[in-house]
């Protein structure tokens, strides 16, 4: 039997992060075996890194249910452990997924992985998205537009006044599914401006309709909030830093690390540490 190794990704403390499974030495595991795996993990994701002939290792992502092609918080996990393991150091290196060959930045604590550049997407409007949450008041920050965005994988970013109004919503899960199959995104990425610590931002992440009521570490979502906020946000760094998973009790911190300009992004980067459990 393969060893299992289990950590938490983006963990700000040792409750924090995403939890996500990583089984080294995979190639001779068959799609059966690895599925059996991941459904004894009960993670949303399990890694399993393999030899490749295209890219430094090769990378397979399982739910217990089935195969996806990419996992962002499996990613960081996986190549945290591989560094912590002695298996790669500092520096460049890529994976081989169902996504494509993807590049990564490994650094002595954290590891960043490379997204898409930034799809702006339809705007929504208040109307319609509003009954997709309960609170005692207005919740929305209409100084921002309520708009689809995607660096890999779309999400609905919805803006909020403050982090007191962020922590009371209560989802409704059918009206956040309805509304995600009808824009053809993961889910609804919800931030406000106001943060708890030295961030750039404080955010919930609700992705009902792929069986994830709410999520306490997103990368991709930060890929999208991150260019959002460039956009939108006149003089923010490029370097920036994402609270979530404190209404879940399990903080977690992303980073971000963007090139280019407000008009134009050249590259996206999300990234941040892995801890064992």
């Amino acid at each position: 039997m393969k060893e299992i190794y289990r950590l938490r990704a983006f963990a700000k403390t040792e409750e924090g992060g995403n939890p996500a499974g990583v089984v080294l030495e995979a190639d001779a595991l068959s799609e059966e075996e690895m599925r059996l795996i991941a459904a004894e993990v009960g993670y949303s994701e399990t890694a399993f890194v393999m030899k490749s002939n295209q890219a430094d290792f090769r990378v397979r992502f399982f739910t217990p249910v089935e195969e996806v092609d990419l996992c962002g918080h499996a990613t960081i996990a996986t190549f945290n452990l591989l560094r912590e393991l002695g298996i790669v150091q500092k520096g460049e290196y890529t994976q081989e997924t169902k996504a494509g060959v993807l590049k990564l930045r490994i650094s002595e604590e954290d590891v960043f992985m490379e997204q898409n550049r930034p799809h702006y997407g339809e705007i929504i409007s208040v109307e319609e998205i509003k009954d997709c949450f309960s609170c005692d008041t207005d919740y929305i920050d209409t100084n921002f537009p309520i708009q689809v965005v995607s660096t890999g994988l779309p999400d609905i970013i919805l803006a909020v006044k403050d982090i007191k109004t962020l922590h009371q919503l209560q989802p409704d899960h059918q009206a956040i599914s309805d509304i995600s199959e009808k824009y053809g995104v993961v889910g609804i990425h919800a931030f406000t401006l106001e943060t708890l610590h030295s961030s750039t931002s404080h955010c919930r992440n609700f992705a009902p309709l792929y069986g994830i009521d709410e999520e306490s570490a997103t990368g991709t979502a930060s890929g999208a909030l991150a260019c959002y906020l460039m956009k939108y946000v006149e003089g923010i760094s490029q370097k920036m830093v994402f609270e979530q998973g404190y209404s879940m009790n399990q903080p977690s911190e992303i980073k971000v690390e963007l090139t280019g300009s407000q008009d134009e992004i050249n590259s996206v980067f999300v990234g941040g540490k892995a801890i064992r459990i």
